[in-house]
């Protein structure tokens, strides 16, 4: 337990230390990258989100792109019905609650987050997300992509539910060797920072 707790320092002091590789520019990256760095560095490295993300990663080693357009296109297709099979193996396993505690705990600041796989498959997530494959979207390519210690702030947002004003930040998770196996993005309610 102890070398996780150390290893998991390590890696916040290492993300701490590097610049945003990939921003929107604006005056939202900065607080948006203090927030990533004060708050979700260190919880992205619990051991319930990388060993999930190793089982999925292993688990999906052989699909191709078909089988992700065909996973996709079925979690599409449940977003608009009640049957929700595969939506709610995602929503149901210990990864979403793990996520959906660090969100209501967040005192407003996070309004979703998702965790995705090596192939921008979700993992688990607070909120349904509309699509499943996060893999074609700047979230993933400009993070996974892109290797580890990578973060990048986005263009800021309007929630059409909420109106507020939002930012979605994702960066490059890595396992205990520092090998990048996956990404998080965190909605970040600016008006809460």
């Amino acid at each position: 337990m102890k070398y996780l707790r150390m290893t998991a320092m390590a890696i916040a002091a290492t993300y701490a230390l590097i610049p945003t590789l990939a921003a929107a520019g604006d005056e939202h990256v900065a607080p948006v990258t203090a927030y990533m760095n004060e708050n979700v560095i260190a919880w992205v490295q619990d051991p319930i989100i990388i060993d999930a993300i190793k089982a999925q990663n292993a688990a999906h080693a052989g699909l191709g792109k078909a089988d992700i357009d065909a996973l996709d296109k079925k979690w599409r297709a449940e977003v608009q019905k009640g049957d929700q099979p595969l939506i709610a193996s995602v929503m149901s396993n210990q990864v979403s609650a793990f996520l959906k505690e660090k969100q209501a705990g967040s005192k407003g600041a996070i309004a979703e987050v998702f965790v995705m796989d090596n192939k921008g498959l979700n993992v688990g997530q607070s909120e349904i997300t509309s699509d499943y494959w996060q893999g074609d979207e700047a979230k993933f390519q400009k993070t996974f992509d892109v290797g580890p210690k990578t973060l990048f702030v986005d263009e800021v947002e309007k929630d059409e539910s909420t109106q507020a004003l939002q930012s979605q930040a994702s960066m490059t998770i890595v396992d205990e060797t520092g090998k990048a196996i996956g990404a998080v993005t965190v909605g970040v309610n600016l008006s809460a920072l």
